[in-house]
């Protein structure tokens, strides 16, 4: 765990300028490895500790009636102090190990909507 600068993560993604606060669930800082799903959505909930839930907009074909049918998802996913997301901000999340019942995404990258 360096303190210093940022670890690579494997992904193409900008690092975090925040300083490491002590939060070993952190990709960048701490002990935390990322594999699987790269999502992007919307920060819609930022109320819990450490906790934001990110809205996911989908579009999908159906074949029976040849158009495109909107859907969301919504994902608890891990902010990592050094990323500090919050309400609104467009964000990309990835999947980790379970952090808890609901959480196994983390934050990774905050970006302009």
């Amino acid at each position: 765990m360096s303190k210093d600068k940022p670890r690579d993560i494997g992904v193409d993604v900008n690092a975090p300028a925040n300083p490491w606060d002590g939060d070993t669930n952190d990709p960048f800082f701490g002990t935390l490895s990322v594999r699987g799903q790269v999502l992007r959505g919307i920060v819609v909930k930022a109320k819990a500790q450490k906790t934001v839930v990110v809205q996911i907009n989908k579009m999908k074909y159906d074949s029976k009636y040849e158009r495109y049918a909107r859907s969301s998802s919504k994902i608890s996913a891990h902010s990592p102090a050094s990323v500090g997301a919050n309400e609104g901000d467009a964000v990309t999340i990835m999947e980790c190990r379970p952090l808890s019942k609901t959480k196994s995404f983390v934050v990774i990258e905050r970006r302009d909507p």
